[in-house]
């Protein structure tokens, strides 16, 4: 990467575009590939001898047109290529990864045993207050966090489910040793909101930017409910995409 620059002063072209312009080639050419960190305010102002707040707009300028992500506390960084996550009957976290050439890995947050809220109750099919299993894990693709799912299981059915997640995070493959070697999407819901600071971080991703969210209800083949998820998603890393 070139480490001077000459901007054309004078001429008409805002400083900040002359910046963008730049910085757009070296992105386009791969001297800042996907996921690089981008230099400091302070080392771009130095490389092209302008004040900071020119810096800034330049960078705010590549983040609206999703060149670049910018990460309050981390910096700013090369946009990667968004994945896309079908949702469909049978929708795999790990299988939809892997079709895309991207190494999938799961991390449990936390694996807790709670009273059923009226609406997890209703959608499980069980009285309120029954023990349900709450299982929260972060899904990544190439090392880079993709997706905060929330998933909840009645634990009546699937006594042992806390204590194989926690051996491994695949719920697929905890499912599979409980018996149910297949399930399918009833129903999804599709909303977006702002992340909130620990969602934020978990995803590595600005708190300006918006999450794409789910709401989805699993079956086993005879209709009966399996689980319950909620599921946050990197708009800047992923869009779903819904199958017929």
């Amino acid at each position: 990467m070139n480490t001077g620059a000459a901007l054309a002063r004078g001429q008409g072209v805002a400083l900040w575009r002359q910046i963008a312009g730049t910085l757009e080639r070296e992105i386009a050419t791969g001297s800042l590939p996907p996921g690089a960190r981008l230099p400091t305010e302070a080392e771009l102002s130095t490389r092209f001898s302008v004040n900071r707040h020119t810096v800034r707009r330049a960078m705010e300028e590549l983040e609206a047109r999703g060149l670049v992500r910018i990460e309050q506390g981390r910096g700013s960084f090369v946009a990667e290529d968004v994945l896309d996550y079908p949702v469909g009957p049978r929708t795999r976290f790990s299988e939809t990864i892997r079709r895309q050439n991207r190494e999938p890995q799961g991390r449990m947050l936390r694996i807790e045993e709670l009273p059923a809220e009226s609406h997890i109750a209703e959608q499980l099919k069980i009285r309120r207050g029954r023990p349900v299993v709450l299982a929260e894990r972060l899904g990544l693709a190439d090392g880079r966090p993709v997706v905060i799912g929330s998933h909840w299981f009645s634990l009546a059915r699937f006594p042992g489910i806390a204590a194989i997640l926690a051996e491994d995070p695949s719920i697929t493959a905890a499912l599979a040793r409980l018996g149910l070697p297949d399930y399918r999407r009833q129903a999804t819901r599709i909303s977006a909101r702002m992340p909130t600071p620990e969602e934020a971080a978990l995803l590595e991703q600005s708190r300006t930017r918006p999450v794409l969210v789910t709401e989805a209800l699993n079956v086993d083949p005879a209709g009966e409910p399996v689980e319950v998820s909620f599921a946050c998603y990197a708009a800047g890393r992923m869009q779903i995409v819904v199958e017929s």
